[in-house]
């Protein structure tokens, strides 16, 4: 897992991430493959596209977590998929976590959880039922996620500055005009 401390300052917004995360996605598997991966330590986020009813053929229907469990086991776990119109229609990708350094089982359990919690808010899977951010929209705010290898039709990037509330307390947010007063040139920008 990599996390990045960024402590730049910005002062034209309030965008200051502190926090990055890296998935590495692979497949696509068949369910029934996906659901025989039983490597330990192999937990992170899922992706599940397949049929549906409304939305059609091939369409992002579940974003799912495998925490200190492995992807096989937590997909064996559930069974609504075995009824979906066409099961054997279904791919499922993996996210597993990545960068420079590992960190311990608690840390990585909490970034698959906001990883899965700002993918699921951000994408609006079909069949995911709980969309809003709830009481983790405070510790969503700093998360810079970036999605690698096949992550399919997940945005390549998702910060939790531009889903969550954060800006939306801009006191003085407008759109600027030609005649208003500007900042001198600043160095960081």
């Amino acid at each position: 897992m990599f996390l990045t401390s960024h402590c730049r300052e910005d002062y034209r917004s309030k965008m200051n991430h502190k926090t990055t995360i890296h998935l590495e996605w692979s497949g696509p598997l068949k369910l029934s493959e996906a659901r025989s991966s039983d490597t330990d330590g192999d937990w992170g986020v899922y992706q599940i596209y397949g049929c549906h009813p409304v939305y059609g053929n091939d369409v992002l229907l579940y974003i799912g977590k495998a925490e200190r469990q492995t992807f096989g086991k937590r997909l064996s776990a559930e069974k609504w998929w075995d009824y979906l119109p066409d099961p054997t229609n279904t791919s499922v990708y993996f996210g597993r976590l990545a960068g420079e350094m590992a960190s311990s089982n608690d840390t990585w359990d909490k970034m698959i959880d906001r990883a899965e919690r700002l993918l699921i808010f951000t994408h609006r899977p079909a069949w995911n039922a709980q969309m809003n951010l709830g009481t983790l929209d405070k510790e969503l705010q700093d998360i810079h996620l970036f999605n690698w290898g096949a992550h399919r039709r997940l945005l390549p990037e998702v910060s939790g500055g531009r889903w969550t509330a954060r800006l939306s307390t801009m006191e003085k947010y407008h759109v600027f005009k030609d005649d208003e007063p500007r900042q001198a040139n600043c160095e960081s920008c």
